[in-house]
């Protein structure tokens, strides 16, 4: 995660910022739900998950973009770029979040996906006030990263216009970054701004304006599906089993051997030597197992063939 300056940005009039928020979708008011308070407790459990269910729908009429953006991205990690989510707030979070859960997940690289929160740390646990009105602390952001036109960007924001996301992406289009923009309303700032719009507009909120609802929940389904599907692609996976999981704890361990044992249907004293032998790498082990090789003839496989499983399966002398 990358930290940003405390900043100190000018305020909009009042008057103009009403006007900004009563276009947005996220901002709209739902006369219908002004009594929610004086429903059960089961009731308005009943229609908050009402409105939870819309989500999925709305991520699924974008998946043709989804799927370009996915693709675009693959491109660019294959020759070194990196992944980076740019918010402020939830938004931001949600960011940090799946940008922390790539490592263990599927072993990616140190700052290979990256989360940047406008207001750093301290945003992760609270508001930072102004934070995200400061398009310069995300340019700064960047340059301390030291954004290349291999990278890409992706600008979260409910809205579609935080200054600080919008201030990542131009900033990152103009260095021949790759830029996408994750927003929940139609026709955003954001999505003008990126080379990709990823707009999940999934409406007004249960309760009005709070976007940590319905638009925080389809940045985290987006962002899911983005880096989830990157990642397939990039050769993590084998079929539905996370083979480049890594093992940092005793579930882990437990789910490695779980893993091997899936793909290969091996005993457990076959897979206990392979993992042993390969030093707890899940992917290496299955390809000693099923190809019948030793370790170092596994690990130059994979290297040949890009980290690819079942590329250097087809390698292997005893190709099953």
């Amino acid at each position: 995660m990358t930290l940003t300056t405390d900043p100190k940005p000018a305020a909009a009039p009042y008057g103009e910022l009403r006007a900004r928020l009563d276009t947005l979708s996220t901002e709209a008011y739902r006369p219908e739900l002004a009594e929610i308070d004086r429903l059960s407790t089961l009731d308005i459990i009943r229609a908050m998950n009402t409105e939870d269910a819309l989500v999925p729908a709305a991520l699924g009429a974008v998946a043709p973009q989804l799927a370009r953006a996915v693709d675009a991205v693959v491109e660019r990690m294959r020759r070194g770029g990196r992944l980076i989510h740019v918010g402020a707030g939830t938004a931001g979070r949600m960011g940090v979040l799946d940008s922390a859960e790539c490592p263990p997940t599927f072993n990616t690289e140190p700052g290979q996906v990256v989360g940047v929160i406008a207001g750093g740390l301290d945003a992760m646990l609270g508001a930072v006030e102004g934070a995200e009105d400061d398009p310069a602390g995300a340019v700064a952001a960047l340059r301390e990263l030291g954004l290349t036109a291999d990278d890409v960007v992706v600008g979260i924001s409910a809205s579609g216009r935080t200054p600080f996301a919008l201030g990542a992406v131009r900033h990152a289009r103009e260095l021949g970054a790759l830029t996408i923009g994750l927003a929940c309303n139609e026709g955003s700032e954001l999505g003008e701004a990126a080379d990709i719009p990823l707009e999940v507009v999934v409406g007004p909120e249960f309760l009005t304006g709070s976007t940590r609802l319905k638009a925080g929940t389809a940045q985290k389904l987006t962002l899911n599906t983005l880096s989830t599907v990157v990642m397939i692609r990039l050769g993590k996976t084998y079929g539905n089993l996370m083979v480049d999981v890594r093992a940092s704890n005793e579930k882990l361990r437990a789910r490695s051997r779980r893993i091997v044992a899936l793909a290969t249907g091996a005993d457990p004293d076959t897979i206990e030597e392979a993992l042993t032998g390969t030093g707890g790498e899940v992917k290496n082990a299955i390809l000693v197992i099923l190809g019948s090789v030793d370790a170092p003839t596994a690990a130059r496989l994979l290297a040949a063939h890009d980290g690819h499983l079942r590329e250097a399966l087809r390698a292997a002398p005893a190709a099953p």
